[in-house]
Formats: C-alpha cells, structure tokens, sequence
C-alpha cells in the first residue's frame, strides 16, 4: 500500500515520469491495472468514488495499490471524518454525541474508538518520534489525561512539526497527513515496520 496524492490525474502523471518508488526497494513503479472500486462517505455525507491505481515495481516485481491520501484502509468514511471523531473523543465527548454529529451510526463510531483507542501507545510513540525528528525546533506535546488524547496530541503535533520544515503540510489537515505517513493504516490491525522517513514529506 502507498499513499498518494487524491488527483488521479497527478497520480497518473507521475507514474509515467518516473516519480514513483516502491516502498520496499526504491525502485521505480509502474502503471499495473486497477484495484476494487470503493465509494467513500465524505464531511458532507456525500459519496467519493474511489478506484485506485495498482503500480508494480520494475525491481522487485512488487505490486502496490496507490491508495489516494484522504482514504483509510478498510473504512467507509474519508480520513477527516475519522480523525474529526478520534479528536472530539480526545476532548471528552461520548460516542453517541461524537456519532450525532457526524451524521454516522454509534456503533461505527464506536468501532473507530475502539481500535484507536486499543494501539493508542503506538500511535503516540510512532507520531512522537515523526514530531522530533521532522520538526524544525520540536516540542513534544505535554501529557494529556487520557493515553488516547495524548495519541491524538501527538499526531496533531507531528502535523505542526512536519509543517516546520514543508510548509506545504500546513494545507492539509492532520489526518490527510497521518494518512499519508502511515499508508493509510492509522485503523488497520497492523503498522508500519519501516523507520519513519524524514528526508521528504
């Protein structure tokens, strides 16, 4: 899996450059069909369709789905509707009062708490480590009173880090940019094995 820009056009664009690597051996990727179609529910409650592109490694022959930076794997909803929810459940709010507010059903929302809050340790030493060594001048984020807030804190505070030194970061918000640094797994039952890289968002 690799997280790539939300434009399929760009997307497209750039595997025909050559500006896309594989994420195991650094070798160029290459256009190699599609993977299954998805329909997102959006901020709105509106419906993004996704079909995203599959690329294969001229090196080491190893596919990978290019899966658009505003998708989390194995979810319905959009990164920022998910991380709306981890962030309103940081600041003290309940499942049912988080799920009205969104317009979603309590048990999904449950389900987002649920499995953040079970790899919140993870989460917060993963997004810890991003914040010190992309930051400019890092402040790791003082502890918070819940472990999952202090997860959330971390995140939010890797965004500000990463923006420190690629301004750019600053236009997306903190969940499209966890998104990206994980693959698109914030919720899914595994993480990143690799060491996080900080030589380009």
């Amino acid at each position: 899996m690799l997280t790539v820009e939300a434009d399929p056009a760009r997307v497209e664009m750039r595997l025909a450059d050559g500006e896309l690597t594989c994420p195991g051996c650094d070798g160029l990727l290459c256009r190699w069909g599609w993977a299954r179609g998805r329909v997102l529910r959006d901020v709105s409650g509106g419906s993004v369709v996704v079909r995203p592109r599959r690329a294969r490694c001229v090196s080491c022959g190893m596919s990978h789905v290019l899966l658009p930076v505003f998708a989390l794997v194995r979810r319905a909803d959009v990164a920022e509707v998910i991380g709306a929810a981890l962030a309103a459940k940081a600041s003290g709010a309940g499942v049912r009062t988080i799920a009205e507010r969104l317009g979603r059903p309590v048990e999904t929302v449950r389900g987002w708490l649920r499995r953040f809050g079970r790899r919140a340790e993870v989460v917060r030493r993963y997004f810890t480590v991003l914040l010190v060594d992309a930051g400019v001048d890092p402040t790791p984020p003082g502890t918070a009173r819940t472990l999952f807030a202090d997860a959330v804190a971390a995140v939010v505070g890797a965004w500000w880090s990463m923006e420190s030194r690629w301004p750019g970061v600053g236009k997306v918000s903190p969940w499209l940019a966890a998104c990206a640094v994980t693959g698109g797994i914030l919720l899914a039952p595994s993480w990143p094995a690799k060491t996080i890289n900080t030589s380009r968002p």
